[in-house]
């Protein structure tokens, strides 16, 4: 069975974004259409589905990194901030966009929140079963797309 580790992230998020666009949970809030998507961006964004991408790419994070928290992920979607003359610094991505995309996540039943054995701490968020069900059907449906532009693929 193809998981979504086989496929390039580049063919699997359009389609990944298109699914999870059809879920009622995930919707792109009101506040989204004036906001940045980090400190070290200059305007919003200019796509119409820019929140159904940021989703995909948060579930794919989630799945690669798991247990991942909040503050990892901004890191991940951050960027270097444009300081004029001074050097450019690397900067995080926006915290509440992301904490919104995991709440509306797991709201689908495709992100849920990790402990360890105790229950008392807190480690960061994983998939679900679901939520890994979901990632691996949208990477078969691709697996053709990849095999015909990486033929090296086929053996896997």
């Amino acid at each position: 069975m193809t998981t979504f580790h086989d496929v390039p992230a580049n063919l699997l998020m359009p389609v990944l974004a298109d699914r999870l666009a059809d879920m009622d949970q995930i919707s792109k809030p009101e506040w989204a259409k004036h906001v940045k998507t980090g400190v070290h961006r200059e305007r919003q964004p200019t796509q119409e589905n820019w929140w159904d991408i940021r989703s995909a790419a948060v579930l794919r994070k989630v799945g690669l990194h798991a247990p991942v928290g909040v503050n990892h992920l901004s890191q991940m979607f951050g960027g270097a901030r444009d300081r004029g003359s001074a050097p450019s610094r690397a900067k995080a991505g926006s915290r509440h966009i992301i904490r919104s995309v995991l709440q509306q996540l797991e709201e689908a039943g495709l992100v849920e929140t990790k402990t360890n054995l105790l229950g008392t701490i807190t480690l960061g968020r994983g998939l679900t079963a679901a939520g890994q069900k979901l990632l691996n059907e949208v990477a078969h449906e691709v697996r053709p797309l990849a095999e015909s532009a990486a033929p090296g693929l086929t053996k896997y």
